[in-house]
Formats: C-alpha cells, sequence, structure tokens
C-alpha cells in the first residue's frame, strides 16, 4: 500500500492540506465528545434520582449524542470536507497506473491478457476505501478503547480495565488469526474472479471470431466454469466470515457481562451506585460497534490488499525502453536510417534477427520481404523502439537510437500496419489522434489525400460519425485510409508500413497503393508486402530469411539472381521464366 500511497497522494494544493488538516482536528474532538457522552449520561440518572428534572445534564448530553458518531453532525462535516481530498487520491493514482501501462514496453503487453490488466487497472478505489477506513474507523477505534481502558483505571475499579483489555485483546488475536486463513481463501476467490472477467472479456471483444467458428456454446461453457470456480472459492470466504463473526460475537457478550456482573455486585454492596453502573454499560455499547467493525475492517483491509496486489504489480513492472541519461529530442530529421550489425531476439533461446546491415538514404524508400517469421516486423519494431537491440546499433541521422528520446523519435514516424486500429469515437477524433492541433481544412486535405473525403461526407453524420468498436462500422479500405490520413497528419519523415494492404481485396489494394505512393513520395519508407507486385517500384528491396538478410537489390537485379525473390515471384505470378511479363 506504501507504494500505491506514493503513487496517489496528492501533493502542491494547500486547500487539499487545510482539509486533511480539519478533518483531523474534527475526528480529535469527536474521541472527546464520545467520551463524554457516557458520563453525561450518568450525570443524567444521577440527577433523576435525586427527584429533579435534570434540564441541564439533559441538554448536554442530548447535545452530545446529536454531534456523535457516524451519523452526527461533526461525522457529516469531515465528510463534505474529505470529498474533495479523497476524489483527488483517486484521480492521481487511476491517472497514474494508466499512464504507467501505457509506458510499459510492448514486450508487457504482448504476454499480458487484457482483461487481466483492465481488472488491476480498475482496482484504485481499493486504496481509497483503506485510507478512509484507516484513518476514519481504525484509528479512532484504538483511541476509544484506550480512553475507556484508561478510565476505569484511573477513577473505577482496576478490573473493569483489565476485563476491557483482555477482551480487546482475544477480539483482536481472533480476528487476526482468523483473517489469515481468509486472506488466502480470498486471495484465491480474487484470482478466480479476474478469470472470470478475462473470459467475458476474450468473447466480447472476439465476438466475430465466437461466431465465425459457432462457439457461443463454448465460450458460455467457459464462463460457466469459471463461475463454477469463483463460487467455491467464495463459499469458503463467506463461511469463514460467519464463523469469525460468531466468535467475536461470543467474546464481546462474556466480556460485556462480566463487566455487568461484577459492578452489579458492587452496587449490592454499596460500594457503587446505579449512575456508574449505566456509565459502565454506556461505555461497552460505544465500544461495541468499533470492535464490531475492527472485524470486517481487517477482512476489508485483507480484500483491498488483495485487490490491489495487481495494481501493486503493475507498478512493480518497469518498461524496457526508457529514455537513457543524456539523450536528447531530434528535431531536424532527415531520415537517414542504418542498421550496423543488429541482432534481437524475443527470447535468449531464439534469435529473430541475425547481423543484419542496412543504409537507407533520406527520401528512399525500401520493400523487406520474406516468409512469415523471418524477422520482417521485428526490424520496424525495433526500429520504432518498441525493443532495443541486443547487439549492433542503429541510427538516425547519424545518431544512435539510445542518444534520442523516444517521444521525439516515434514523432518522426508514421506507421500505417496491416490492421488499424480505430477507437470508438468519431471519425474526426480518429482523424486528429495523429496531431490534435490540425486545423478542419488540414483534415479535410488529408482525407483528399487518402480519396476518403468524399466516402465521408456520403455519410449521414460526415467526420462526426461514430466508427463502432475498433472501427467495425467501416470497412477495411475505410479503415486504411484513414489511417493514410492520420499519417498525413502527422507528416512525419520516415514512414512504416507493415503489410498495410494484405488484408485487401485486388482492386481496393490498387486504388489504396496511389494513396500509399502519394504519401510516401520524399519521404524514407520502409514497406513490409506479402504481394511483390506492391514494391516492384522501390528503390532497394531486401529479401530475409530466416533473421537474415539474404538477398538485395532491385526488382529487376533480383529477379536475374534467380534467387529467392526470383523463386517467391515465380509463385505469386504463376509464370516460369523470370524475363516474361506476367
Amino acid at each position: 500500500m506504501g507504494a500505491l500511497w506514493d503513487k496517489s497522494r496528492p501533493t502542491g494544493s494547500a486547500s487539499l492540506q487545510l482539509r486533511a488538516i480539519l478533518c483531523l482536528a474534527i475526528l480529535i474532538l469527536q474521541r472527546i465528545i464520545n467520551a463524554l457522552v457516557p458520563l453525561q449520561l450518568g450525570q443524567v440518572v444521577a440527577a433523576l434520582g435525586k427527584g429533579n428534572f435534570p434540564y441541564k445534564e439533559l441538554s448536554i448530553y442530548m447535545a452530545c449524542r446529536a454531534i456523535q458518531g457516524q451519523q452526527g453532525v461533526l461525522a457529516s462535516i469531515r465528510a463534505l470536507l474529505w470529498i474533495p481530498f479523497g476524489q483527488a487520491t483517486y484521480r492521481k493514482l487511476t491517472e497514474s497506473a494508466f499512464h504507467h501501462v501505457l509506458s510499459l514496453s510492448m514486450q508487457f503487453h504482448l504476454g499480458k491478457r487484457l482483461g487481466e490488466v483492465m481488472s488491476a487497472l480498475n482496482k484504485g478505489s481499493a486504496l481509497n476505501t483503506f485510507i478512509d477506513s484507516l484513518i476514519f474507523q481504525l484509528f479512532p477505534m484504538v483511541a476509544d478503547i484506550g480512553i475507556a481502558a484508561a478510565y476505569c483505571l484511573v477513577y473505577l475499579n482496576p478490573f473493569y480495565s483489565l476485563i476491557i483489555l483482555t477482551m480487546g485483546g482475544m477480539y483482536l488475536f481472533v480476528t487476526i488469526y482468523m483473517a489469515k486463513y481468509r486472506g488466502r481463501a480470498r486471495r484465491e476467490m480474487a484470482k478466480q474472479d479476474r478469470e472470470m472477467d478475462a473470459v467475458k472479456s476474450d468473447a466480447v471483444m472476439a465476438y466475430d471470431v465466437v461466431h465465425y467458428n459457432s462457439a457461443v456454446g463454448h465460450e458460455q461453457l467457459r464462463l460457466s466454469t469459471r463461475v463454477s470456480a469463483f463460487q467455491r472459492s467464495e463459499f469458503s470466504v463467506l463461511v469463514s466470515l460467519n464463523m469469525l463473526n460468531t466468535a467475536q460475537n461470543v467474546i464481546f457478550t462474556v466480556g460485556v457481562a462480566l463487566v455487568c456482573f461484577l459492578s452489579a455486585y458492587n452496587i449490592s454492596t454499596g460500594a457503587e451506585d446505579i449512575p456508574l453502573f449505566v456509565t459502565l454499560v454506556a461505555y461497552l455499547a460505544q465500544l461495541q460497534a468499533p470492535l464490531g467493525f475492527f472485524g470486517s475492517f481487517y477482512t476489508q483491509v485483507q480484500n483491498n490488499l488483495i485487490d490491489a496486489e495487481r495494481m501493486i504489480g503493475l507498478f512493480k513492472e518497469q518498461p524496457t525502453v526508457v529514455d537513457k541519461q543524456g539523450s536528447a529530442d531530434i528535431i531536424d530529421c532527415k531520415g537517414h536510417i542504418t542498421f550496423e550489425a543488429v541482432s534481437f531476439g524475443y527470447d535468449p533461446r531464439r534469435v529473430a534477427l541475425r547481423d543484419i546491415n542496412l543504409n537507407i538514404q533520406p527520401g528512399k524508400s525500401i520493400a523487406i520481404v520474406g516468409e512469415s517469421g523471418s524477422g520482417k516486423s521485428t526490424l520496424l519494431r525495433l526500429l520504432f523502439r518498441f525493443y532495443d537491440v541486443d547487439s549492433g546499433r542503429i541510427l538516425i541521422d547519424g545518431r544512435d537510437l539510445n542518444d534520442i528520446t523516444v517521444d521525439s523519435l516515434r514523432r518522426q514516424i508514421g506507421v500505417v500496419p496491416q490492421e488499424t486500429m480505430l477507437f470508438n469515437d468519431t471519425l474526426m477524433y480518429n482523424l486528429l489522434y495523429a496531431r490534435p492541433t490540425a486545423t478542419e481544412d488540414e483534415v479535410h486535405a488529408a482525407c483528399r489525400a487518402a480519396s476518403v473525403h468524399d466516402k465521408i461526407l456520403a455519410l449521414p453524420d460526415g467526420y462526426q460519425t461514430q466508427v463502432g468498436e475498433r472501427g467495425l462500422r467501416l470497412s477495411g479500405g475505410e479503415k486504411q485510409r484513414i489511417a493514410i490520413a492520420r499519417v498525413l497528419l502527422k507528416s512525419p519523415r520516415i514512414l512504416l508500413m507493415d503489410e498495410a494492404t494484405a488484408s485487401l481485396d485486388s482492386e481496393t489494394e490498387k486504388s489504396i497503393q496511389t494513396s500509399l505512393a502519394q504519401i510516401s513520395m520524399g519521404r524514407t519508407t520502409i514497406t513490409i508486402a506479402h504481394r511483390l507486385s506492391t514494391i516492384t517500384h522501390c528503390d532497394e528491396i531486401v529479401v530475409f530469411q530466416d533473421g537474415r538478410i539474404v538477398e538485395r537489390g532491385t526488382h529487376s537485379t533480383l529477379l536475374d539472381l534467380e534467387g529467392r525473390y526470383c523463386q517467391m515471384w515465380d509463385e505469386q505470378t504463376k509464370r516460369a521464366p523470370h524475363g516474361d511479363i506476367p
């Protein structure tokens, strides 16, 4: 929790600090009032015993009762003062966790299930609940027990103090002892809850895949299995909770009975009077609520800690790609890219790239081809610094990527992926995502260049059309054109196209190739392509195989080599001699 508190503690606001101080002052005042109420009730009983109507004593007692407890005036004022502080804590923690997750490297995101990450991000409220309970319930409870025991020790029979302290000690011991078992059970329940959420999240996000494979029944069975596992662990948690409540009630009842019998005996012998008995019973009644709270509080603390463990785990994750000390922004990027003896592996046991050497001049276009798993996309990920190289180095304009800040590097690179991801918002929002400061005219110009402006205007809501989850309301070609327009708005010096037309039909592909050629003009462009006919115009074509460069050259040069590229070309064009025109 300390790690989370550091990420959530509001700082720099005098108003919030003042509110926190006032809340603590009210908390202290409430403790004083709680100590006075039983004493004042004894005064009321004493006055009644004298045959007089206790106007003064009763008025003071009722006034104290009005401002006492969690429902009293003081508690209401304190709660109102604390609201902005609690909101600031939640806001800072949520934003910190969100920023931290987005700053983590690609390695983390590829290895985690989305449902688990989202579940962890949603546990920020656990810290708020914990802080509120700790400050406004646990500390006051300890203070109230201490005040009651001290009063009995100093002003009354020391045996009362001994009984109260023994009762409180046994109560806390049983609570903590039982909570150890309940913690394990609660942790298992939280795990099953995350698994259940992950199944639901996966199925909803893969809605089309579920129906393509007629797997609704299968997903329902998966969920049913997870729900059953969750309920088994939940049953264990609830049974142990009832056992704990029973044990707590027995301890408190025995303690109260001992105090009452001892006080009644002392009254019968004349050693004490009735007002003192009333005061003792009132003190015990006030202790019942905080002691009862401690049982639920300790359980709640465990629940909050368990719920927050995933968020704590997120904060413990550290990005593997970070700005090194002394790195600087790249301002006037020319787009000269150099790979010098670059090697990299996602796993130490399996190398993805081996000794890659490439020199791409500014404004030139290069295509990378090869079979799946040959390392093509890995090369782009290294250039974008989703990962750092294991050996060798990558340079832009003669500067090592490690000497360039990650943010400024990525601002110089535009990416058109194979599958375009759109946010569930308007077309205008998605277009402005690359450059929020762009004007409406600039957006329209980019869309015209991407040959999508007229199609957008033909929609009922135009640029304010909602695209749906992941852009499902748009066709594949429309989404790719939006991606192209978005890259144009970003206006990068380096353009990466990772099989940008691989999932499109041939007619749409030809149309989009025209737009891609237009945005590539004057930019250093690296294109990964499966269809070789789309990259014949490139200045250089590089052939990858098993993480190595096996061939390079222009389209015609590679055909003349009659090597791997020529073989791939023949397979795609279904012709024999490479000299024929396909």
